[in-house]
């Protein structure tokens, strides 16, 4: 069960992108292909997203395991990893695993907490339920085209932005007609385990980690890093950085792309003795 996956560019230095939920590979084009003019980049769809697998279990821990495994098929040794949301989650306890991997962590807009732990409606929980029933209800293959598909998909994203998103997760075959890539049931199915996830207490028992450096990227109007979480980031990592991403929310890349594409650019590009400062 093999990650769907592009690779841009060349160069020494490796570094691989992990999308959120409801994304793909398909979403970080614009800057994995800025960002290869310098190096090696792998945009990689997750299990259950993209062009990927199908598969019933969608745990942080399979998760990890394939990224283990991709790295070993492809022969990288030892890489950058950036993951956004869901994907960041995975970059936290994949590095926290496998440090001997890892050359730079960066995590864009999440945090290594149990956010079920805040509630339903702040979590977001009651929110990505809504989304997921909505695709569940929308059967594409009924529908004439993709304006078909926008328009009953007002229902549950009133936003074009989420609506545009969700509808890269859109696709046609010529005897089924529109369907959709993400497997929806089964992420419904793993709902809580998504948002709950890596939790701080999951990696304390390692800490601190010394082994790469960390770059956590906040959207300045996004709710997912709270200035409380800072001092449990300090206790995990000694060598540690987080940035904000003023007038971003939690699509920090897709909203600041400039500003994000050069914060990344400068941590990638530092030598070690530049990031031991927070």
């Amino acid at each position: 069960m093999e990650l769907f996956f592009r690779k841009l560019g060349q160069g020494t230095q490796k570094l691989v992108i992990l999308h959120g939920l409801y994304g793909s590979s398909d979403n970080w084009m614009t800057l994995g292909r800025k960002l290869s003019e310098t190096r090696e980049v792998y945009l990689v769809d997750l299990r259950n997203h993209g062009r990927s697998f199908h598969d019933s279990e969608h745990s942080y821990d399979a998760m990890v395991a394939d990224l283990a495994w991709f790295l070993e098929t492809e022969g990288l040794n030892r890489i950058c990893l950036l993951g956004h949301s869901m994907g960041g989650k995975v970059a936290i306890k994949f590095a926290a695993e496998y440090p001997d991997k890892i050359e730079k962590l960066i995590v864009a807009d999440i945090a290594p907490k149990n956010y079920l732990l805040l509630g339903k409606d702040a979590s977001q929980y009651t929110f990505h339920q809504s989304i997921i029933d909505g695709m569940l209800a929308l059967h594409p293959e009924t529908c004439k085209s993709l304006k078909d598909v926008e328009a009953r998909m007002t229902s549950f994203a009133p936003e074009p932005s989420l609506r545009h998103f969700l509808m890269k997760n859109i696709a046609k075959e010529k005897q089924d007609g529109y369907h959709w890539r993400i497997n929806a049931p089964v992420l419904k199915h793993w709902l809580k385990v998504i948002i709950g996830g890596v939790d701080y207490s999951d990696l304390s028992k390692y800490a601190p980690y010394s082994a790469y450096p960390v770059l956590f990227l906040r959207g300045g109007n996004s709710p997912y890093i709270q200035d409380n979480d800072i001092p449990l980031l300090k206790s995990l990592y000694t060598s540690l950085r987080v940035e904000l991403i003023p007038e971003a929310g939690h699509w920090l890349h897709a909203e600041q792309p400039q500003l994000f594409f050069t914060k990344v650019t400068e941590f990638l590009r530092a030598r070690s003795y530049e990031l031991t400062s927070f």
